[in-house]
């Protein structure tokens, strides 16, 4: 009989178990949607000239804060904030994330001539 109670207490556990993980894996923060191609919690750039709502493949999507050197970037360009928690994205001049002139809040568009960027950051909140 303690056999069968003990196994019956490992399967209760193990099934509740597997209830706590799955709905965990359900939860997904505040804006976790991928918006024209731009997956939620990154900075994305589509291709020149092109709009989103019409190609929804951005051509980079960044995903790790810090800044991140631009290449082969010229021309106006819409330029997509979806970051969440309040993380924002700055466009700078310089190599390195220096000498930034934009701030884009999350959830934030811009449609910006990329020919004097040389960076991008990706801010903590």
């Amino acid at each position: 009989m303690r056999k069968v109670m003990s196994a019956a207490a490992a399967f209760a556990t193990a099934a509740t178990a597997m209830v706590v993980m799955s709905g965990a894996a359900q939860a997904a923060p505040a804006g976790d949607d991928t918006v024209y191609g731009c997956k939620s919690g990154n900075v994305c750039i589509w291709p020149r000239g092109v709009e989103p709502f019409n190609n929804p493949h951005p051509t980079v999507q960044y995903s790790s804060y810090g800044y991140h050197n631009l290449s082969n970037q010229y021309g106006d360009h819409w330029v997509l904030n979806n970051q969440y928690g309040d993380a924002t994205a700055s466009l700078c001049y310089n190599y390195g994330g220096t000498n930034c002139y934009e701030t884009l809040f999350q959830d934030d568009w811009t449609y910006e001539n990329l020919t004097p960027v040389n960076s991008i950051t990706l801010n903590r909140p």
